[in-house]
């Protein structure tokens, strides 16, 4: 028994049962310990995984992984995202930009640890998006997940591309080069997951500098986002 669960690189505190499980997949120190140490810090244990991880993240229960943005992730995230255990997970890439994540955004990637990976940045990471792993999703009605976004501007009808940061079920948060005005009108489209491809009006809220991200609040009227707050819904109730 003690193999199938591997090697644990950090414990709860003695007497208290962790909270939740991180996959550490394929990792090497120093990653491995910084990482360990910043998941320990809000009560959830690391479990070192072998490379090839596909049957383990398929059939073993974790509530995140953490692995390398390299052609070996993508059988490891298909077998998590097809697991009755592991659908939900929450999915950290490690090293490359998000753009080289959108290679894999068809599974839904929440976050990526840059390279070389800075203990600053990591804790900042993990602390943001701590409470998708502790599924207290009641509290975080923001799921960050990166994703390829269409946006066609009002008015002129240009359409740009740009990566998803959080979505919840009135707006989203998006990174863009382009610099698009707050209170510019947008359609935008994407899809994640479960979710097939929608489209949705809606209105830049928010931007900072180009290349930095922008906020878009979905239009009320507009039906279409029925369809997004009940993915986000969904996500939420864990179903």
């Amino acid at each position: 028994m003690e193999k199938a669960i591997g090697t644990a690189v950090a414990l709860p505190p003695a007497g208290k049962k962790a909270a939740a499980r991180a996959a550490l997949v394929d990792l090497k120190e120093p990653v491995r310990t910084v990482l360990a140490d910043c998941f320990r810090q809000f009560g959830i244990e690391t479990v070192v995984v072998p490379g090839n991880a596909a049957e383990r993240l398929q059939k073993e229960k974790f509530e995140a992984c953490v692995l390398h943005l390299g052609p070996a992730a993508q059988p490891m995230m298909e077998a998590a995202r097809t697991s009755l255990s592991n659908s939900r997970m929450v999915i950290y890439g490690l090293g490359g930009s998000a753009q080289d994540a959108m290679r894999f955004s068809k599974y839904g990637i929440n976050a990526v640890f840059q390279e070389p990976l800075e203990r600053h940045a990591a804790l900042k990471l993990v602390r943001s998006t701590q409470m998708l792993v502790l599924h207290e999703l009641r509290r975080y009605v923001r799921i960050p997940v990166i994703t390829e976004i269409t946006v066609i501007l009002g008015g002129d009808n240009r359409r740009l591309t740009a990566t998803s940061v959080e979505l919840s079920s009135g707006g989203m948060s998006l990174r863009s080069a382009e610099d698009i005005a707050a209170g510019q009108s947008v359609e935008i489209s994407f899809a994640l997951l479960t979710l097939p491809r929608v489209w949705v009006r809606g209105t830049v809220s928010w931007r900072n500098a180009p290349g930095k991200t922008l906020g878009v609040r979905f239009d009320p009227q507009d039906e279409r986002r029925q369809k997004i707050k009940q993915w986000v819904d969904s996500y939420v109730d864990g179903s």
